[in-house]
């Protein structure tokens, strides 16, 4: 009984959000420690930059690399390691989300909700699969948030230090927090806690930020502003476009069907309950975002670090509403429900599941995730069929290379179409004795030849009469095949290119793809 007393108090004491966080932790454990049908394509890309570091990259600032290289320099290339990184950021994620809660002025049920509708969000547990600078940007989103709330709550306009503090590191990991920020400072301006903006300290907040940045802005500079180049490829060519409906329902899918209540109420309340209407500029930042990644052709996943801000105050809100007996039997069910609700679709995004009884799970689901790139798919998702015949691929490439006499080795480069073929050619290929890999896509066309001359080059993907503009002799080694890959990696012929017509030198510019 001593015990007891002692235990439970301690008990209740705890965070619910730390009971939801473990509980992440614990449905995620078993895909990382399997590996999930193996490495991810852009965890072969982070690999390669990470053994490049710089303050700057084509598509990504450099704060996720630099956490990569760290991981590596003390558990080496661990599959395993690195993702743990991304389930404890998804774990983090669903505790921060019943601060904000509390933040807000919940209490425990709140806190627990909110905490519970974050940690089951499809979205976070799919990119929390493998690693990515996509899970670190809703912690950085939801971090400057929480200042935020308390600054509303004290008026305390120092804040804006911490909260510039919080917005350096996410410029730093991607420069979708620009946007964040901005839509923040409107929501401001257009409520009554514009007084929050007066003074100082918001200046030197910003201050703060910049000085994150400043570094990866002189990179940009010095590499005519890659960035923007890369971003206006990705809107015309690559993304998907959407309607507002469209966009409206991914989100839905994306943050889990059972919480579109919970969300679409906290939006609600946070622009017109009496208590929580003192946060209608983050309801309008909210707004603000979603008018402008719809307008920008953006993904709809790069909303989704600002739903647990959403879920909160629903979460808050049904607190409040729910108060009797029978409101907090009702409040209670729902809670259950996005339990089971949560477990139901977990096999959908976080691999559990042998890939064939994945694929017949999806289907008996009646569900799919939402399409966001152009292009054809398959019968995995993309977050799975990112992650099929890449060693199978490098396979294929090694006995090319192998075929080669020994003076064409010392001369060969292995040429791919994107970062994905590259990352896995060096990541696979270093241990079979293969030369470093060369691409135009993204940052592999910075790192150019990378010290081969070309003038034998084995090519994966294309086809031959677009290298026949090249050299003289093309041959077909072998097709490469994947049922599971995604549809540019499956049925993909490997070359041998000899006899160049030019230096890859003077081709080089050409083949620069930055999207």
């Amino acid at each position: 009984m001593r015990m007891k007393k002692k235990l439970f108090p301690f008990l209740g004491a705890v965070s619910p959000g730390i009971w939801v966080a473990l509980g992440v932790m614990a449905v995620q454990l078993p895909a990382v420690l399997s590996g999930g049908f193996g490495m991810f394509r852009d965890e072969f890309y982070y690999i390669a930059c990470s053994d490049h570091l710089a303050w700057g990259f084509v598509d990504h600032p450099p704060l996720s690399i630099f956490i990569l290289r760290l991981l590596r320099s003390g558990f080496g290339d661990s599959l395993a390691a690195m993702r743990l990184a991304s389930a404890l950021a998804v774990a983090v994620l669903a505790w921060l989300g019943g601060m904000l809660a509390r933040e807000m002025g919940g209490s425990r049920f709140a806190q627990f909700l909110a905490a519970l509708a974050c940690g089951i969000a499809p979205v976070y547990l799919a990119v929390g699969s493998f690693y990515s600078m996509n899970i670190f940007e809703p912690l950085c989103w939801m971090g400057c948030a929480w200042v935020l709330l308390r600054m509303i709550r004290s008026g305390r306009r120092e804040l804006w230090v911490p909260f510039g503090v919080l917005a350096g590191l996410g410029l730093l990991n991607k420069h979708s927090m620009l946007f964040f920020g901005a839509a923040l400072v409107a929501g401001l301006l257009l409520t009554r806690e514009r007084r929050l903006l007066a003074g100082i300290w918001p200046w030197v907040g910003g201050a703060i930020a910049l000085w994150f940045i400043l570094p990866n802005l002189f990179w940009l500079a010095r590499h005519d502003w890659a960035t923007l180049e890369f971003m206006r490829n990705a809107q015309q060519w690559k993304n998907l476009p959407m309607s507002p409906l469209e966009f409206l329902k991914a989100q839905v899918l994306l943050q889990h069907p059972l919480t579109l209540p919970l969300w679409l109420a906290g939006l609600a309340a946070m622009l017109f309950h009496p208590q929580l209407k003192k946060y209608r500029g983050v309801g309008l930042a909210f707004i603000l975002l979603f008018a402008l990644f719809v307008a920008q052709r953006g993904k709809p996943y790069y909303l989704s670090p600002i739903f647990p801000l959403l879920l909160a105050a629903g979460a808050v809100l049904v607190e409040l509403a729910a108060n009797g007996r029978l409101g907090r039997v009702a409040r209670g069910a729902y809670a259950a429900l996005l339990v089971i609700g949560g477990l139901a679709l977990l096999p959908m995004w976080v691999p559990l599941l042998p890939v064939e009884g994945q694929i017949r799970y999806t289907r008996a689901i009646g569900m799919a995730p939402p399409q966001m790139e152009r292009g054809r798919m398959t019968e995995l998702h993309q977050v799975y069929a990112d992650r099929f015949g890449w060693q199978e691929m490098v396979d294929v490439v090694a006995k090319a290379y192998r075929s080669l006499s020994p003076q064409e080795q010392a001369q060969a480069a292995v040429f791919t179409q994107n970062y994905g073929e590259a990352g896995a050619m060096d990541y696979f290929g270093r241990k079979l004795g293969l030369p470093p890999a060369v691409s135009g896509h993204n940052n592999y066309w910075l790192w150019g030849l990378r010290g081969r001359t070309g003038r034998v080059l084995i090519v994966i993907g294309g086809d031959a009469e677009d290298h026949r503009q090249v050299f003289e002799e093309v041959t077909l080694f072998a097709v490469h095949r994947n049922r599971y890959a995604m549809p540019e990696e499956t049925d993909l012929p490997i070359w041998i290119c000899r006899k160049p017509k030019v230096s890859l030198e003077q081709v080089w510019p050409r083949v620069k793809h930055f999207g």
